[in-house]
């Protein structure tokens, strides 16, 4: 099998799609007790680092996307598809998948 090199710059998301980091998320709970990772849940909080051009409509215009990138977005728990890129944790989302944008 052939390995490919890639970095988060040179994936570019196609329409209406997102490419989000994953941001870590705790591996303590509120009581102090460290959770192994196989009891972690799926972290739902990245940060936006490439946004495709946006959905065409009927008409064939153009809809740009909402979000952009340095955006910290909460997206469904499911959705999108997971990708590693080097090290790095990432989700390549539909822009319905992104629920809200986070301050």
């Amino acid at each position: 099998m052939a390995t490919l090199s890639l970095g988060a710059a040179s994936v570019k998301p196609l329409g209406d799609r997102v490419l989000v980091k994953v941001v870590a998320q705790e591996q303590k709970t509120a009581g102090g007790i460290i959770l192994p990772d196989t009891a972690q849940e799926k972290s739902q909080v990245g940060e936006v680092v490439a946004v495709g051009k946006g959905k065409v409509n009927d008409d064939g215009t153009r809809q740009p996307v909402d979000v952009q990138v340095g955006d910290r977005v909460f997206y469904s728990k499911y959705g999108g598809t997971d990708i590693k890129i080097g090290q790095e944790d990432y989700v390549l989302l539909s822009e319905k998948d992104i629920m809200a944008t986070v301050a």
